[in-house]
């Protein structure tokens, strides 16, 4: 698996996962707050499987050195 997902991106599905985790371990939402999961642990493993399977990629291109 190759990374696909950058800095931004990752930083925001990991914001977003935890936001909706933590809202419904309170009860503040319903079960579908677990759904916050899934952005959650793309953010925390770099990749995405709709990304690969469309062919995105958010991560910087590398440069050789």
């Amino acid at each position: 698996m190759q990374r696909n997902v950058g800095g931004i991106d990752r930083t925001l599905r990991i914001l977003a996962g935890l936001g909706l985790v933590a809202a419904a371990a309170t009860g503040t939402v319903g079960w579908w707050g677990w759904l916050g999961v899934v952005p959650l642990a793309t953010g925390l493993v770099g990749w995405c499987p709709p990304y690969a399977l469309f062919g995105w990629n958010t991560c910087k291109a590398r440069t050789p050195a």
